[in-house]
């Protein structure tokens, strides 16, 4: 483990699922700050483009029952303060919901995105922020070294950084960031398959509270930080669930697309005292991953194991 990291780590202190109606978060006081998620779904959302399968096609019909590609909210409804971490193709209709939630108490669109790799998925929407539609001014986007060198030399996105529409911000492994007097954002870095930038996961604290925002990773053996050692260091955790099972995706090898199947993390966690499955939130569905059905057996072997599916619009709190 790099000794940045390492040392966040022994810093943080121990405290302490697609279509059912949301659960009830957690009540969050008037001023605190807290999380919400934007988004569930893998890179491509849900019902993902030119499917027109069983687990699909019902969607394209009910457009309330979709679900947006994974994305976290950091907000400080105190000061009108809100950090996207990725920036989706589903941009647009994200914003929208944080405009809904709590609209910008500044001239400032947003106060800052963080971004966690060069994946389409999480990066992509950045676009919305040019001169073609927003024109936006100076949006602060934190990015690791790699991360930032890719958007600063690779069109169109190099022209967000020359018009000024975003400025680049440097994220270091294992570094905090203070968002505010209330709010810290740790960059933890990750294997993953990095051909244009570091994969990193973010730990998020604030008013005692903390939490691990974690999309894409190879399998977690081949991380050198074991997964129950933050889990163990967090109050939530959500967590790549990108595919329930090996063959899930038919005529491909998923060696190809490495994550941690949730059968896998199941078995990994089965061990572990409930309070801490209980913490576990999987996200970044893809949309063939039977656990973005409510109901299905998928997902009944989820919550059997004491760990849930994320759900889009669940909130946070940051302060107890």
């Amino acid at each position: 483990m790099p000794g940045r990291t390492k040392a966040i780590f022994a810093a943080l202190l121990v405290i302490g699922c697609v279509h059912a109606a949301p659960r009830p978060s957690p009540a969050i006081s008037e001023d605190a700050p807290y999380l919400m998620v934007l988004g569930i779904a893998q890179d491509g959302g849900f019902p993902q483009a030119g499917c027109n399968r069983e687990h699909c096609e019902p969607l394209w019909e009910n457009p309330s029952a979709r679900r947006h590609v994974a994305s976290l909210a950091i907000i400080d409804p105190q000061s009108g303060e809100r950090w996207l971490i990725d920036a989706t193709p589903d941009f647009r209709e994200q914003l929208r919901m944080l405009d809904r939630e709590i609209p910008s108490a500044s001239s400032q669109l947003l106060s800052g995105i963080f971004l966690t790799h060069a994946h389409v998925g999480h990066y992509a929407g950045l676009i919305n922020l040019g001169r073609e539609i927003l024109g936006a001014r100076g949006i602060p986007v934190h990015g690791m070294p790699r991360m930032r060198r890719f958007l600063e030399s690779n069109g169109p996105w190099d022209q967000l950084v020359r018009l000024g529409n975003i400025s680049l911000r440097p994220l270091e492994d294992g570094v905090t960031v203070r968002l505010n007097d209330r709010i810290r954002v740790t960059p933890i870095v990750v294997p993953h398959r990095d051909e244009y930038s570091e994969t990193v996961g973010f730990v998020i604290e604030g008013g005692g509270r903390s939490a691990f925002y974690l999309p894409d990773i190879d399998k977690w053996e081949r991380w050198s930080t074991p997964i129950e050692q933050v889990l163990a260091r967090v109050d939530v955790a959500w967590l790549d669930g990108t595919f329930h099972r090996d063959g899930e995706i038919a005529g491909r090898s998923m060696a190809e697309i490495p994550h941690p199947f949730i059968e896998e993390t199941l078995r990994r966690f089965a061990t572990l005292p409930a309070k801490e499955r209980a913490k576990v939130r999987f996200i970044h569905l893809n949309h063939t991953n039977p656990a973005m059905k409510a109901g299905s057996e998928a997902r009944r072997e989820i919550e059997r194991a004491g760990c849930r599916v994320a759900e889009q619009g669940e909130r946070f709190p940051l302060a107890q």
